[in-house]
């Protein structure tokens, strides 16, 4: 239940109050950084991600901000209606199923194959994926219950793989792993060709070893359907009609 997964949180409605106040209370350490908001409901969130540890809770906060502004350029005209942001949503980056799974998580699905480069770079699909991330993130279940993230590989060439540099999937896992307050159960990685699994050799030094062990390998029949480019499609549909979501929020 949603009250026995705040137990596990180690969440007290009794000095919720103190919880948050002690993290903003921190703030002053970190004059180099620009904590563009504060207010309680924000905090909140970095201290269900960190459990209520609350300088984790405050490292993850200060990071959160450090990164947007190590990262100014990804960080401009951050909204739906931007052309790039907005061609990877409708190409499907990130997928959002409806159902969520029996721990009450939501299943992001990237479908690797589906990256047209000629539309989309990278830096454009991480955009996507943080925007889609601050949506739904306001649910507080999810704050609570947390995301699983699956991707397909079948069908990636080594052509596409060659655009996946370590230096841009180190600037993701920053913004996932260490700069964003969300409860990732899980990555599923779905038959990866060895070309993936070199790569993922190169960037394990910066996962931290609970996300190591949070990576499931799995050798499947490819995910179907695999052509989801159109929003139409049943199986990948955007949670909260997302695109409507996202406009509202700008």
């Amino acid at each position: 239940s949603l009250q026995a997964a705040r137990l596990e949180l180690n969440e007290n409605p009794d000095v919720l109050h103190q919880d948050i106040q002690q993290v903003r209370d921190m703030i002053i350490t970190r004059p180099d950084i620009g904590f563009l908001r504060t207010d309680d409901a924000f905090i909140l969130r970095f201290l269900r991600a960190r459990k209520f540890h609350q300088t984790d809770a405050f490292r993850l906060l200060a990071q959160y901000f450090q990164y947007r502004q190590l990262n100014l350029d990804m960080f401009k005209n951050f909204k739906a209606d931007d052309p790039g942001i907005k061609r990877a949503l409708i190409d499907g980056f990130p997928g959002v199923l409806e159902k969520r799974d029996h721990y009450g998580r939501k299943i992001l699905l990237l479908f690797a194959a589906n990256w047209d480069q000629s539309r989309n770079s990278f830096t454009d699909i991480l955009r996507a994926i943080l925007l889609s991330l601050e949506v739904l993130i306001e649910d507080q279940e999810l704050q609570i219950n947390g995301f699983i993230l699956i991707i397909d590989w079948s069908n990636f060439s080594f052509k596409q793989a060659s655009k996946l540099t370590p230096s841009i999937l180190k600037l993701a896992i920053e913004g996932l792993q260490d700069s964003f307050p969300a409860r990732f159960g899980g990555v599923h990685f779905v038959n990866q060709p060895w070309y993936i699994h070199a790569l993922y050799t190169l960037i394990k030094p910066f996962l931290k070893d609970k996300t190591r062990k949070r990576c499931v390998y799995l050798i499947l029949s490819p995910l179907a359907p695999l052509q989801t480019s159109h929003l139409s499609d049943p199986f990948i549909i955007f949670s909260h009609s997302l695109l409507h979501a996202l406009s509202l929020t700008q």
